[in-house]
């Protein structure tokens, strides 16, 4: 049991390994591979959660470690990401910095979420795994949507966007689920649905389509409950 309790730790670090892997490969290797290591950070990322809540061990540290994990795997790793892609279609190699914007938007939303009482069942702004989702499946596009990683200051705006939204007061929901009720998650069987079926549809090139519709389902929601 004493071991056992380090475990969610240990999940943390695999998490925060995955980051740095992911970061040299996109110094070494063919960027789109890089999305690899986000997959599996989430992977990570989730597993800590679950193992921390099913063996009843939390701390401190282990709140800390976390956030410093995804800054590598989610803030760093796509920041990278965004540098190379921007770096390879521009004649202005200073451009390519502003892919760091999302680093430095990333540590920002993730020091708001931990000192943040009311990120429980929803999120303000997008989570940092969304965002590094999104911005390492972009080389995954299916045409014509892959014309974006042609042009620089398309993915400028994207890359603005994206830090804008790390850091924005809009709710979004949380895929938990304290029930399996259709009444209490209709939007989240929705929206998982929908993901299966683009994911079927279009395999890794549908991420950054998800992550797009996972943004517009939460902001109708919010808007809908607003209105009533």
């Amino acid at each position: 049991m004493n071991l056992l309790r380090h475990l969610p730790n240990a999940l943390t670090c695999g998490n925060l390994l995955c980051g740095c892997f992911g970061v040299v490969w996109v110094l070494e290797y063919p960027i789109e591979y890089a999305a690899y290591f986000v997959w599996a950070a989430c992977i990570f990322d989730f597993l800590d959660g679950f193992a921390s809540r099913a063996l009843h061990v939390s701390s401190p540290i282990g709140k800390e470690l976390d956030s410093l994990a995804d800054m590598v795997s989610f803030g760093v790793l796509p920041s990278m990401v965004m540098y190379s892609l921007i770096h390879a279609v521009t004649d202005e190699p200073l451009l390519a910095y502003g892919g760091f914007s999302i680093a430095v938007f990333s540590a920002l939303r993730l020091a708001q979420f931990n000192i943040a009482e009311n990120q429980k069942d929803s999120f303000i702004g997008v989570p940092t795994p969304a965002t590094a989702l999104f911005l390492t499946g972009l080389p995954f596009l299916p045409p014509p949507l892959h014309v974006i990683l042609d042009h620089s200051y398309a993915l400028i705006g994207v890359t603005v966007l994206f830090s804008f939204l790390l850091v924005s007061p809009w709710e979004l929901f949380a895929l938990k689920f304290k029930n399996f009720s259709w009444a209490d998650n209709q939007i989240r069987f929705t929206f998982m649905l929908l993901a299966v079926l683009l994911l079927a549809w279009w395999r890794a090139g549908a991420i950054p389509i998800i992550i797009l519709l996972y943004i517009a389902m939460s902001l109708v929601s919010r808007l809908l409950v607003s209105r009533k």
